[in-house]
């Protein structure tokens, strides 16, 4: 299987990850798409470095062939996917804690030094 499989493979599963299985439509809000674009500015640049001194290369045959900033696309689809995976299951995660905690289970393990 190829890079370039795998990454648009990546990016569906999180997309069926985010919008069916946890349903916190993360991709869906303006405010995910505004701290994206900071991650993918910062992504850019460090791809542009890593690949524009041949730190890492790429085979030209495994990829699509168009680049931003020197970086394959495949590696903006790779980081959307795991952008996205991480701040869904971060959501995901503090949504149940909070439905826990209103209907009166504790879900604390040990006593927060912070109360």
């Amino acid at each position: 299987m190829s890079y370039s499989t795998l990454a648009v493979l990546a990016v569906v599963g999180v997309l069926v990850v985010d919008l069916a299985v946890y349903r916190t439509r993360m991709v869906t809000r303006k405010v995910f798409w505004t701290a994206y674009a900071i991650i993918v500015f910062f992504q850019l640049l460090m791809n542009g470095v890593l690949t524009g001194l041949d730190v890492v290369t790429y085979d030209p045959g495994a990829i699509w062939g168009p680049r931003i900033a020197y970086a394959p696309v495949e590696d903006l689809l790779f980081g959307f996917a795991m952008v996205t995976l991480t701040l869904a299951s971060w959501a995901a995660v503090n949504r149940r804690a909070n439905t826990a905690r209103r209907r009166g289970l504790d879900t604390d393990t040990r006593p927060s030094s912070t109360r």
